[in-house]
């Protein structure tokens, strides 16, 4: 079976860099190994914080990045000025939507509730058979230890199906989960509607 190609991944994570230098570090590591790796980066436009290392780091090392932004946002000035394609929006579900078309490809770096939601949103999509491309979260000095135990803990009783719990790619390590990636096949599952209806 050949390795599933990745021409663009998305990463969502934080417009803050966080309290710690190990989250700056591994945004840099993330995206260098792209840009090096020939995979183009798609993000949420921003200069700040963690999106904006990420970004900053790609570019350096002569990667392409897609920013998408919504409008509001880009009036606050917090767009970056100096990506290789930075598309403005309407409003965060326009965002969103853009950013999932143009990526074969999801990671979460450390963030807040906006890289939360967007990390689950697209793991419901591929839940719902909706995509089958790959989510992963790059657990940086254990930022999603508890978030991992939520979904065990939510998986042990019974609200998300054993095929689903790994939907979730975990590593330490941009390469790793890079292989994890290009190795994904999205699982075969009844999906309950469909039983539902039967």
């Amino acid at each position: 079976m050949s390795a599933r190609r990745l021409n663009r991944i998305c990463v969502f994570c934080g417009s803050q860099v966080g309290a710690r230098q190990e989250y700056t570090s591994a945004a840099v590591a993330l995206g260098t190994l792209l840009a090096q790796s020939g995979i183009g980066l798609v993000y949420g436009g921003g200069k700040i914080g963690l999106m904006g290392v990420v970004a900053d780091a790609a570019l350096a090392a002569g990667g392409a990045v897609i920013g998408v932004i919504p409008e509001r946002l880009m009036n606050r000035e917090l767009g970056h000025g100096g990506v290789t394609d930075l598309r403005v929006v309407g409003s965060m579900h326009e965002r969103k939507a853009l950013m999932s078309e143009l990526s074969d490809a999801f990671v979460a770096l450390p963030g807040g509730y906006g890289t939360f939601e967007e990390l689950f949103e697209v793991v419901t999509w591929s839940q719902l058979g909706i995509q089958d491309k790959p989510c992963g979260l790059l657990n940086v000095d254990g930022y999603y230890d508890t978030l991992l135990a939520l979904l065990d803990h939510a998986a042990q009783e019974a609200f998300i199906r054993p095929q689903h719990r790994g939907l979730v790619l975990v590593d330490t390590d941009p390469a790793g989960l890079l292989r994890q990636f290009e190795a994904f096949r999205a699982p075969l599952v009844e999906k309950w509607l469909e039983r539902d209806q039967t």
